[in-house]
């Protein structure tokens, strides 16, 4: 039984302004196994439901790791661009680590990626300048304990599985700032656990404060340290601020997804524009004060997904209090086009000369 998500091979996906995120797949998934302690031939088979035993290691304890990136159609529609694939397979590879999974080499990574894209051609949505936050192929690898044993240690089998998904912007509201609750109940993660990692556990566990905020009207949570003095990141976004016109990120401690999109921002900020960029640990106490003496003039979100998200709000200890104008910045509106004008190979910037690689060989119809 196929989902009824699955775009049919003989017609043209929806139109951009209804693809949403992660709501459609195209028909074809790259598939590799791991057994006998080395990786398999790879094939690209139908998207298909996989066959996992019931006892899978994935299933009971959570041993899965991913990624997300996306495939993206230059302005002619003539070619297909990748977004620093390489640092993707280096977390890959620092993921599996944390949680006792074989490594999948960078090039075979990357190689995996190219080749579920190139079956999936055909789906990558149009460009369109007008089009303010422009659609993509989104690319999910993802790589899982498939031993059937019921005991708490590494499984012996893997399987490492790439599908992609044409989709719009992650927030439907575009680059309409969100607004963010400050969590103070529940922690994302704890020094010498799994928060730097992106594995599948660190999400769920995540989602009944997520949920919580969204019944009380907030898009996402701002995490929180476990002394809950000191912000971490955004659901599914590092977070930045700007405050005395430096620009401000946590310092990865072990607990902060170390985003590729974050890295990004922060070599434009310093090397492109010429911003003074700091990475250390910052208190919700020094934001909330900022926003009071009118310190701190923008906070943003970066991520694969987001690309750039304004925030307008955060909600704490039973306040609202309104970020700068409540509008989106400058700052998070240069880093937005120009990202994306590096992403869609329309723009030259010295710092990001080999962030982008184009998929040759690709049918596009």
């Amino acid at each position: 039984m196929r989902s009824n998500f699955i775009l049919p091979k003989d017609k043209p996906i929806p139109p951009v302004e209804k693809l949403g995120f992660g709501q459609y797949y195209t028909p074809y998934m790259y598939v590799r196994r791991y057994r006998q302690n080395k990786w398999e031939d790879s094939i690209i088979t139908d998207y298909e439901l996989l066959a996992v035993d019931p006892a899978s290691q994935m299933i009971h304890y959570g041993q899965l790791i991913f990624e997300g990136l996306k495939a993206y159609y230059n302005k002619d529609q003539e070619k297909v661009y990748l977004f620093r694939p390489e640092e993707n397979a280096k977390r890959y590879i620092k993921s599996a680590i944390r949680l006792c999974i074989p490594q999948l080499p960078v090039a075979d990574f990357i190689d995996s990626v190219k080749a579920a894209v190139k079956f999936s051609g055909p789906y990558i949505p149009a460009y369109s300048k007008k089009n303010p936050t422009p659609a993509s192929l989104y690319i999910r690898p993802f790589l899982m304990g498939t031993t059937p044993k019921l005991g708490v240690k590494p499984a012996q089998d893997y399987g490492h599985v790439v599908i992609t998904s044409p989709s719009g912007p992650y927030f439907a509201g575009g680059l309409n700032p969100i607004k963010l609750k400050v969590e103070e109940v529940y922690t994302r993660a704890a020094p010498g656990g799994t928060g730097e990692a992106k594995c599948a556990g660190n999400y769920a566990a995540s989602l009944m404060a997520a949920e919580i905020a969204h019944s009380e009207g907030y898009d996402q949570v701002l995490w929180l340290d476990v002394t809950r003095t000191y912000i971490q990141e955004v659901g599914a976004m590092n977070v930045f601020l700007v405050k005395d016109d430096v620009l401000i990120t946590p310092d990865l401690s072990g607990t902060i997804l170390p985003g590729i999109t974050r890295d990004s921002v922060m070599k434009l900020a310093s090397s492109h524009f010429g911003m003074k960029v700091e990475e250390r640990p910052v208190s919700i106490e020094e934001i909330i004060k900022g926003i009071k003496e009118k310190k701190v003039t923008e906070i943003f979100g970066s991520g694969t997904a987001a690309v750039i998200t304004p925030v307008g709000a955060l909600g704490y200890k039973g306040e609202t209090f309104t970020v700068g104008n409540g509008e989106i910045g400058t700052v998070a509106r240069r880093m937005y086009d120009t990202l994306i004008g590096i992403q869609y190979n329309e723009i030259q910037v010295d710092c990001a000369k080999d962030w982008v690689i184009e998929i040759k060989d690709i049918s596009l119809k």
